[in-house]
C-alpha cells in the first residue's frame, strides 16, 4: 500500500485576503503597544502571543485540511463468473460466422457459447493491468440450479479491488434471492457488471410429457384412472399414440391429438389384477422437428391393495332410496357396511341381518373405524342422534379424514343437525319454510355442471360427451330437498334441470372439504331408480366411486396403530405438502399428546425430520409440513417415541427436474443487472469487444483519508487554551 500525505487549504480568495489584513493590522497595532510600554519583554511576549492567535485564526478561516491518499499496491480484479447449471446444456445457441461445419452446424450450446470466456489467453491483453479470476458457479455437483444473487454477492466480498464483473449465463434464476439485490448493492460499490446472455427467448420445437398424476394407491381388480399432461412448444397440432407399461406387463395405447403451443390433458386407464408396488411408464413417441429426446418419458409408482372400506349407514326409516343403497354397499367387496336403523314409533332399533348395529357407536376409538358415514333422514330427536354423537361426527370428519355423506328426506329431521355442530359440514342453505322438501307428479332430471361433468365421482362412462347422455338418460326423481343455494367454498356438481330461484339453479349434488375429510349432499332420495331396465350398472358404479373417493386420504399410508395422509397427494416441485398423522395409542384410544416425528428421504439422499404438532387433544391428529425440492419417490418413516409405533411409506413428487434443458433463457434478467449497475450488455461471440470494454475502464481512484483541521476539536480546544493564557498574562503584568 502506498501513501503519500499533503496540507490542502480550501479558502478563497476573500478569505485569504481578510485573513492577511488581519495579521497585518495586528502586528502594526501589537508593535504601536510594545512601544507604548517602554519596550518591556513581557508586554513583547503578550503582544506575540496575540499575533500567533490571529494568524491561527486566519490559517482556520481558509478550512485547512490534512490530506492522506492510499494508492493499492495490487492490481484491481475483473471476476469472470459463467453458468455452470444444468440449463446451460441446451442447444440454441447461435455459432459465430465461419464457426460452422459439418460435424457442428448451425447451433451450440450455451456452455459452449460462453466457453471463450473462461480461458486465460481471451484476457491475455488486460493481464498487466487486472487480475483476473475466471469462476463457474451453479454447478451439476452442487445442484445444478441457477443462483445468480449468490455469485454476484460473494464476489464483492471476496475481492476487495473488485473493479468489474463479466457475468455470463442464460439468466434463467431458479434459486436464492433476487440477483437484482445483489446488483444494488455492486452498484453502491461502484462494480459495474457487464451481462453476456447466452440462448434464445424462444423455447426449443419440443413435446414434452410434463406430468404422470398416478394416485397414490389403487385397489385390485379396480379400474385405476391415471391422468397426464402433455405440453408441445411445436407450431403444429400432432397426433401420438401415447404407449402406458406396467411392471406387472399390462401394456395399453390411446391415440391423443396435442394441441400446438399449449398443454393437452388426458388420461389412460389401468386395472390392476394382483396386489403389490408396481412402477408405471408413459411414452410419448418422438415427433418430427423436435430438439430435446430425453423429455418424452415418465415414471411413477404405485400401491395396489386389497381393499375393506368400513361404512357407517344411519337413517330413520328404510324407504327404497335406504335399502338400494344399503344392498349396493352390502355387495360391494371392497365394503364392509354397518346399518343403524332407528325406526321411529317401534321399540327397537336395527334390523335382521348381521350388518346391523344396536347403538350408535360410542367413544372415538369406536367410530374411528369407519371410512365413511352416510347420515339419512335423521335428527337430533329422542331415540335419534344425540349432540354427542354430533360432535364426535365432526371430529371424524375435522381430524381423521372420513366422508360424511348427507342424504335428507321428506320428513325433514336433517333441519334438527343445523343447531349442533354438523351446521359447518352441511354444504347448502335450506329453506325452513319447506321442511319436507318438493314434491311433483312429473319426474325431474338431473344436469351435470362444468365442475360434474371433470368430477370423477359422476363418471358413468368413459368420455365426456357418453357421461353427458347417461345423465340426461337417468331415470328422474319426483322429490328434492329444500335446497336455496350453496354455500361458498363447496362445488357443484349436479343441479335441477329446470328449478331455479334468485340465486340460480338448485343445487343437488354438492360436495366440500372440511377440515381433513370430505363431505357430500344429496340433495333426492331417488338415485335407486337408476337401475331401471341396467340394473345395478350405474346406481352401484356412483355409489362405489362416492366411498372411494371419501376414503382415499385415509388410506394414502395406514398401519395397525397409525395413519398418514399428506395434500395434495400428488405434490409438484417445490410444493409445500401438508402432512397430517392419526397415532392411537396402545389402548386404542386416540394419542392426546406425545411426540410425533416424520423422516423424509429425498431420491438423492437428503434427510429431513419434521416435528409433527398435535391438532386438538381428542383425535389423535398431528400436522406438519414438508417442502419438495427433488422429484421421484420419497421414503418416509413416521414414528412416535410415546408409542412406539412406526409406519413406512413413500411419497412420490410429480414433475422434472428444476433445472431442465430446454427452456427459454432470460436475457432480461441480465440486462436489468447491467442497467442497475451502469454496464452492459455484450454478446457472447465478440469478446474483442469485451475485452476492450474493459481495457477502457478508468482506473480506480484512490481511497482518500481527510482530517479537517478547522472543525477539529483538538484544534479549537488549543485556541481557547491559548486565549486563556493571553488573559491571565495581560492580568499579570497589569493591564486589567
Amino acid at each position: 500500500m502506498n501513501s503519500t500525505a499533503s496540507l490542502a487549504f480550501m479558502g478563497s480568495a476573500w478569505t485569504i485576503a481578510l485573513a492577511v489584513v488581519a495579521v497585518l493590522v495586528t502586528t502594526v497595532l501589537s508593535f504601536i503597544a510594545w512601544r507604548r510600554s517602554g519596550y518591556r519583554s513581557s508586554i513583547a511576549a503578550l503582544e506575540l502571543l496575540r499575533l500567533a492567535l490571529v494568524a491561527a485564526a486566519g490559517v482556520l478561516l481558509n478550512q485547512p485540511e490534512w490530506v492522506e491518499t492510499f494508492r493499492p499496491a495490487e492490481k484491481p480484479t475483473i471476476a469472470v463468473l459463467w453458468d455452470d447449471s444444468v440449463s446451460m446444456g441446451t442447444r440454441d445457441a447461435d455459432r459465430a460466422a465461419g464457426e460452422s461445419t459439418d460435424e457442428a452446424p448451425g447451433l451450440q450450446t450455451r456452455r459452449e457459447a460462453i466457453g471463450p470466456l473462461a480461458s486465460e489467453s481471451t484476457w491475455a491483453s488486460v493481464a498487466e493491468r487486472y487480475q483476473v479470476v475466471t469462476q463457474p458457479f451453479s454447478s451439476e455437483e452442487g445442484g445444478g440450479v441457477t443462483n445468480l444473487h449468490d455469485p454476484l454477492a460473494a464476489a464483492a466480498e471476496r475481492f476487495p479491488r473488485l473493479r468489474v464483473i463479466v457475468l455470463a449465463s442464460d439468466g434463467d434464476w431458479n434459486d436464492g434471492a433476487p440477483p437484482v439485490e445483489a446488483a444494488a448493492r455492486l452498484r453502491m460499490q461502484n462494480v459495474p457488471v457487464i451481462a453476456v446472455p447466452a440462448g434464445r427467448r424462444e423455447p426449443l420445437p419440443d413435446i414434452q410429457l410434463a406430468s404422470l398424476d398416478a394416485p397414490t394407491f389403487g385397489v385390485a381388480n379396480k379400474s385405476v384412472r391415471i391422468p397426464f399432461s402433455i405440453e408441445s412448444t411445436l407450431p403444429r397440432a400432432h397426433t401420438v399414440t401415447v404407449t402406458m407399461k406396467a411392471t406387472d406387463g399390462f401394456e395399453t395405447s390411446k391415440e391423443v391429438t396435442i394441441a400446438p403451443q399449449g398443454r393437452t390433458s388426458d388420461w389412460v386407464v389401468w386395472k390392476p389384477a394382483e396386489v403389490g408396488d408396481y412402477e408405471i411408464t408413459l411414452d410419448v413417441p418422438q415427433q418430427p422437428g423436435e430438439e430435446i429426446q430425453d423429455n418424452n418419458q415418465l415414471t411413477a409408482p404405485i400401491s395396489i391393495r386389497e381393499e375393506k372400506l368400513r361404512v357407517l349407514l344411519v337413517e330413520s326409516v328404510p324407504r327404497w332410496e335406504y335399502r338400494y343403497l344399503r344392498n349396493a354397499l352390502s355387495r360391494d367387496p371392497g365394503v364392509e357396511v354397518a346399518c343403524l336403523l332407528y325406526h321411529p314409533g317401534l321399540t327397537k332399533v336395527g334390523g335382521g341381518n348381521r350388518d346391523y348395529i344396536q347403538k350408535f357407536p360410542e367413544g372415538r376409538d369406536e367410530l374411528a373405524k369407519f371410512d365413511v358415514v352416510f347420515l339419512g333422514d335423521v335428527g337430533i330427536d329422542d331415540g335419534q342422534l344425540t349432540p354427542e354423537d354430533c360432535h364426535l361426527l365432526r371430529g371424524l370428519i375435522e381430524q381423521q379424514a372420513s366422508g360424511l355423506v348427507f342424504l335428507p328426506g321428506m320428513y325433514g329431521r336433517q333441519f334438527s343437525l343445523l343447531d349442533t355442530e354438523l351446521a359447518d359440514l352441511y354444504p347448502v342453505v335450506l329453506n325452513d319454510a319447506q321442511p319436507s322438501g318438493w314434491g311433483a307428479r312429473l319426474p325431474s332430471q338431473f344436469q351435470l355442471t362444468a365442475a360434474g361433468q371433470r368430477s370423477l365421482l359422476t363418471k358413468l362412462a368413459d368420455t365426456v360427451d357418453e357421461n353427458i347422455d347417461v345423465w340426461d338418460g337417468l331415470p328422474g326423481f319426483q322429490w328434492y330437498a329444500p335446497v336455496e343455494r350453496a354455500k361458498a367454498g363447496t362445488e357443484v356438481l349436479c343441479v335441477h334441470q329446470e328449478a331455479s330461484n334468485q340465486y340460480g339453479r338448485l343445487p343437488l349434488l354438492v360436495t366440500q372439504t372440511f377440515g381433513a375429510g370430505k363431505v357430500l349432499f344429496m340433495g333426492t332420495d331417488a338415485a335407486w331408480r337408476w337401475r331401471k331396465g341396467v340394473e345395478d350398472k350405474y346406481h352401484y358404479r356412483f355409489w362405489a366411486q362416492v366411498v372411494r373417493w371419501m376414503a382415499y386420504r385415509r388410506h394414502m399410508a395406514a398401519g395397525e396403530s397409525m395413519r398418514l395422509y399428506y395434500t395434495p397427494d400428488q405434490p409438484g416441485m417445490r410444493q409445500t405438502v401438508a402432512l397430517t398423522a392419526n397415532v392411537m395409542a396402545p389402548s386404542g384410544e386416540p394419542l392426546s399428546e406425545g411426540e410425533v416425528v416424520a423422516r423424509i428421504v429425498a431420491p438423492s439422499g437428503r434427510s429431513e425430520t419434521i416435528r409433527l404438532t398435535a391438532v386438538g387433544d381428542e383425535w389423535g391428529a398431528f400436522a406438519g409440513s414438508y417442502t419438495t425440492r427433488e422429484p421421484g419417490a420419497h421414503a418416509v418413516t413416521l414414528s412416535s417415541p410415546t408409542t412406539g409405533g412406526t409406519l413406512e411409506t413413500s411419497l412420490f413428487v410429480q414433475g422434472a427436474a428444476q433445472e431442465p434443458v430446454g427452456r427459454p433463457a432470460r436475457p432480461e434478467v441480465l440486462e436489468e443487472i447491467a442497467r442497475i449497475t451502469h454496464g452492459a450488455v455484450l454478446p457472447a461471440g465478440d469478446v474483442e469487444q469485451m475485452v476492450q470494454f474493459v481495457s477502457q475502464l478508468p482506473e480506480s481512484p484512490p481511497a482518500v483519508r481527510r482530517l479537517r483541521l478547522w472543525a477539529d476539536p483538538r484544534v479549537a480546544g488549543t485556541l481557547v487554551t491559548l486565549l486563556g493564557v493571553f488573559w491571565i498574562g495581560r492580568k499579570a503584568v497589569g493591564l486589567i
